[in-house]
């Protein structure tokens, strides 16, 4: 029965693709004022019926700013968030169906001098990212550098949607590493003078966590950016990619996170997650707000 049941779900998918794939061909070739604000239409439509959704998104934002704003700017930025989601999709469909230099040419880079000063060290480099912006487009961006990418990623949990992103982010030259072989296969790329770019900002579990503050809110952390850069000496260079009033994009790459002389783990990776909050607040409505960041709490927390 089982067997039967991921047959048939294999099978649903593929007809899911098959109706999607025109949708997205004609999404992919509107111009781009069109389907940017045809984007922000969908986010608005998810804003209204993906009520669960909403509900995360709009407690994680009371968390991390209901005594700086009131609740109408809580509402603005949530919905803002789920307009962009909408925006990053049209241009999703740009990405995959046309040639990655039709995005990219709208692409500005700023800070290129703090990578190349990390290449210099020789033990690679280490990337600290968030799902913030146009996060599958910070990846395809290092195209427009001289360094190779690798990425550490999960696995989606849909084998055919996970086969499709894989499919949209090798496009531009990304080397996939999946959780599952992680740390082995960091290393090798390190010793390759690879870029590895790691998205630090989920929930982790109380095992592969550490516990450091977050929008003033202790926020369980992956603690794997910090072990790595303290065993191989790679530094930690923050990157994210904002989008611009105009639609284009800026990557803004930032000086590396230097290390506390005595390598706690945790007061690094606390400095991690200030790097992350400081991007954020430049533009909160460009942050994915819909995951259950704060999930994990510490055991004398309540839930």
């Amino acid at each position: 029965m089982r067997g039967k049941r991921r047959a048939g779900s294999s099978v649903l998918g593929w007809v899911g693709v098959a109706w999607l794939a025109p949708i997205g061909l004609l999404l992919a070739y509107l111009p781009s004022p069109v389907g940017l604000w045809l984007g922000r239409r969908i986010g608005d439509l998810a804003w209204v019926f993906l009520r669960g959704r909403r509900a995360v998104a709009l407690q994680n934002l009371v968390r991390a700013f209901g005594s700086q704003h009131a609740a109408p700017e809580i509402h603005r930025i949530g919905r803002g968030s789920f307009e962009h989601l909408g925006m990053d999709f049209i241009e999703a469909c740009v990405f995959f169906f046309r040639p990655p230099s039709v995005l990219l040419s709208r692409v500005e880079i700023r800070g290129a001098a703090h990578l190349e000063a990390a290449a210099a060290h020789g033990r690679g480099i280490l990337l600290l990212t968030a799902h913030y912006g146009n996060w599958e487009l910070l990846g395809a961006s290092h195209a427009l550098t001289p360094f190779a990418l690798s990425v550490v990623m999960r696995p989606l949990d849909h084998p055919l949607l996970d086969r499709v992103v894989a499919r949209f982010r090798e496009r531009s030259g990304v080397e996939l590493i999946t959780k599952r072989r992680g740390l082995r296969d960091v290393l090798e790329a390190l010793r390759r003078g690879r870029m590895v770019g790691i998205l630090l900002d989920q929930n982790a579990s109380r095992g592969q966590g550490v516990f450091a503050p977050f929008f003033g809110v202790p926020a369980s952390t992956s603690k794997s950016l910090a072990v790595i850069s303290l065993r191989t000496g790679a530094p930690v260079i923050p990157v994210f990619i904002r989008r611009q009033p105009d639609g284009r994009h800026r990557v803004e790459i930032e000086p590396a996170v230097p290390p506390p002389p005595d390598g706690d783990v945790v007061v690094y990776t606390a400095s991690f997650n200030h790097a992350i909050e400081a991007a954020i607040r430049q533009a909160p409505e460009q942050w994915f707000w819909l995951h259950r960041r704060w999930k994990t709490r510490p055991e004398e927390a309540p839930a």
